[in-house]
């Protein structure tokens, strides 16, 4: 995040105007950083010592830098605002796509379609344009996408006429809303969509297949790599249930219901795995294998074991003998989990999380591809709309600290080397840069 300024703050008409929280005990400069930003906000401004307001606009003007004088209550060395006076920070965004206006999400800016009828078939034409009203119009008629023409409000699904995958440059939505001086409105040649909170229901149906599979294909990671939010992905994108080697109750529970089958039903499109012996691994006809960057895989896992699916560990847990322990067990798995599928696997599609987050459709495709099914694009196109589900956990309890003592990540480099090169044996890409030391 980049400090752009102290800036005026009025209790009745908020300089930032999206959520907001307080801590008057342990608020710091990246707790509300990180929060604003885990909510898809471009700004993130601290008020009071205390309090972290989030916002898309700078609604007021600036104020003297000595206006800002408050130590922030859970960390005296920085400053968060004043008194009426709030220090805000510009936060790059690692997903620009993640940008929340209210309820709605920011899906960007695109040229308008060619077949624009077709793509977006419902219109409303408002003189007085807002993202509001659009929204709002298009979430009365159903619809999960709300597109903003300059006066002309379009509603309708990504398709293949309208896949949103190729995004302009912002400015070139940049024309003023006639109803609301402080937001874009998009031009007649240049779309500002949003995504509604209206549910994209062409991917959501799901079943058993309907004959017993004749192979046996595995969804393999090491825990904490992201295999349910990867299921959640593959029976969206299938319409058919993900088995698995365990019995989880709370999955079952949360609609994964491929979970109470065994998993050589032959029910089941795929069988999440954490196994990585040779006998195990072998009952496998392919596998997908799914690898995450170690530290945050260890870190999820962590906060698995000790908080449940979408909980998080205790500090005392961190800071205790667990967290040390855990690493110095888990840490040499990570990299024979990969290494065993690498070796004894038949026929291993490597995917990587990261590039799964960062282009899930091509990712999601290839994926589709390996488990025999014919992936049809606008079914791929709604998972997109659809990817989070219900095992994404929050910001709100992120650590301020790295967790990793110098000694585990000279370790943990070590085991990064070793998987990296096994891949670029297999002539595959090796690990994304970002595994590298921290």
């Amino acid at each position: 995040a980049r400090y752009i300024g102290c800036y005026v703050d009025n209790t009745r008409r908020r300089t930032l105007r999206g959520v907001s929280f307080f801590d008057y005990k342990k608020m710091t400069v990246f707790r509300c950083q990180d929060n604003c930003a885990e909510r898809g906000y471009l700004y993130a401004g601290l008020e009071f010592g205390a309090e972290c307001y989030c916002g898309h606009k700078i609604q007021a003007s600036n104020a003297s830098e000595s206006e800002c004088n408050m130590a922030c209550k859970g960390e005296r060395s920085n400053t968060c605002g004043g008194v009426n006076r709030l220090s805000i920070y510009r936060l790059e965004l690692a997903q620009e796509s993640a940008r929340r206006y209210g309820s709605a999400i920011f899906r960007g800016c695109f040229r308008q379609p060619d077949n624009i009828s077709i793509a977006l078939p419902v219109s409303q034409l408002m003189l007085n344009m807002s993202v509001d009203k659009c929204v709002d119009f298009c979430t009365e008629k159903e619809y999960p996408l709300s597109a903003l023409a300059g006066t002309a409000c379009r509603c309708g699904f990504p398709t293949t006429l309208f896949t949103l995958h190729e995004r302009e440059d912002e400015q070139l939505c940049a024309q003023k809303c006639a109803g609301e001086e402080f937001e874009s409105c998009g031009t007649a040649e240049y779309l500002l969509v949003y995504q509604t909170q209206v549910q994209d229901n062409r991917c959501m149906d799901r079943r058993f297949l309907p004959t017993r599979a004749k192979q046996l294909v595995a969804l393999a990671s090491f825990p904490g790599a992201g295999n349910t939010w990867a299921r959640h992905l593959i029976e969206l994108a299938t319409g058919f249930y993900t088995g698995s080697y365990y019995f989880d109750g709370s999955l079952y529970n949360k609609g994964f219901k491929g979970e109470r089958d065994h998993w050589r039903s032959g029910r089941t499109i795929c069988i999440k795995t954490h196994e990585s012996g040779q006998k195990e691994i072998e009952s496998f006809d392919s596998a997908i294998l799914l690898i995450r960057n170690p530290y945050k895989a260890l870190m999820a896992e962590f906060n698995r074991k000790y908080g449940g699916h979408i909980g998080f560990a205790a500090h005392a847990h961190w800071k205790g003998k667990e967290w040390p322990e855990f690493v110095a067990n888990y840490a040499p798995w990570w990299a024979t989990h990969t290494l065993d599928w690498l070796r004894y696997g038949k026929k291993v599609l490597v995917v990587h999380f990261e590039d799964l987050k960062r282009d899930l459709f091509v990712q999601l495709q290839r994926m589709v591809g390996l488990l025999g099914i014919a992936a049809c694009e606008d079914r791929l196109l709604c998972v997109e709309g659809q990817k989070d589900g219900n095992f994404k956990r929050s910001g709100l309890r992120k650590l301020e600290y790295d967790p990793y003592t110098p000694e585990m990540r000279k370790m943990i480099s070590g085991y990064i080397k070793t998987v990296d090169t096994a891949l670029k044996l297999r002539n595959l890409s090796g690990v994304p840069d970002d595994y590298y030391p921290r």
